[in-house]
């Protein structure tokens, strides 16, 4: 029987536990020593007559299989709530909610002329009182002279609100018209808030 030079053999052996060692679960292995002191090994065959023999067996360890754990699955991140919209245009742009008009009043002057303003307790006007000249004659060097009285104002109810508020843009618009107001400018401001007011609050669905 041929015989295998010592680095050979241990290459062979190694090079059969990495691609059998599935399979072999030992190998035996001879040292074989002749007469004249020459060294082989041998796989699985014992030594020929004549030498010296050595056994040797070695364990191939079967090979395990890594143990694999699956990953919990990531779970994404919450959505963000989407902000609840009351109500959109048509574009999607959202648009406020619209609220009740202010408080409105009728008021009524000294000289019984009637009008609509947004306040209970308006300034107090200076109502002319008539004066007696010399003699107890009227406007003969009598002078002038007034007393301060109060408008008196009645708020208008919450269901006529938007006819009244509706009212009072039709009444700025006939102050620009007829200037009634001390400037132009001011007349314009004045009907630009008021149609404000009623086109932002309900009387303007």
């Amino acid at each position: 029987m041929a015989t295998l030079p010592m680095r050979t053999l241990v290459l062979a052996v190694l090079l059969l536990g990495l691609t059998d060692a599935t399979a072999a679960e030992s190998v035996v292995i001879f040292r074989c020593t002749d007469a004249g002191g020459a060294v082989t090994f041998q796989n699985d065959v014992p030594c020929p007559q004549g030498t010296a023999q050595v056994r040797r067996v070695m364990e191939a360890a079967a090979p395990v299989a890594p143990a694999f754990v699956a990953a919990p699955a990531i779970q994404p991140p919450p959505r963000p709530a989407a902000p609840a919209v009351i109500a959109a245009s048509p574009a999607g742009i959202a648009i406020a909610p619209r609220v009740s008009p202010p408080a409105l009043f009728e008021c009524r002057t000294w000289d019984d002329r009637r009008y609509l303003g947004e306040l209970a307790t308006p300034p107090e006007r200076c109502a002319p009182l008539q004066t007696t000249g010399i003699g107890g004659a009227a406007g003969m060097g009598a002078g002038a002279a007034c007393e301060f009285v109060s408008d008196r104002c009645e708020p208008i109810a919450e269901a006529a609100l938007c006819d009244g508020w509706h009212r009072r843009l039709r009444e700025a618009e006939a102050n620009l018209r007829f200037g009634r107001f001390e400037s132009r400018a001011a007349a314009q401001a004045e009907v630009a808030r008021v149609e404000q007011v009623a086109r932002e609050s309900t009387c303007g669905q």
